[in-house]
């Protein structure tokens, strides 16, 4: 029995140790895509940041026009 018993745990123990290999493998794949996505989700956030900065502009800029138009209607 502890013939067939050392072999089987030699192939176990073998077997574990080569999905621990590939779990860590998987493990820095994983790592390296969570930080290209954190790269790119501040880099989406900061786009989005500037595209309401602009939007607040370009709001700010068509109430002024608006103002303008209004006062020299008001003139006329």
């Amino acid at each position: 029995m502890l013939e067939n018993t050392l072999p089987q745990l030699e192939q176990l123990i073998e077997q574990i140790i080569d999905k621990n290999t590939q779990l860590k493998n998987q493990i820095a794949e994983l790592e390296q895509q969570k930080s290209l996505l954190v790269d790119e989700n501040e880099m989406l956030q900061l786009e989005a940041l500037e595209g309401e900065e602009k939007q607040k502009q370009t709001s700010n800029v068509l109430t002024s026009l608006l103002d303008k138009l209004q006062s020299v209607e008001e003139l006329s």
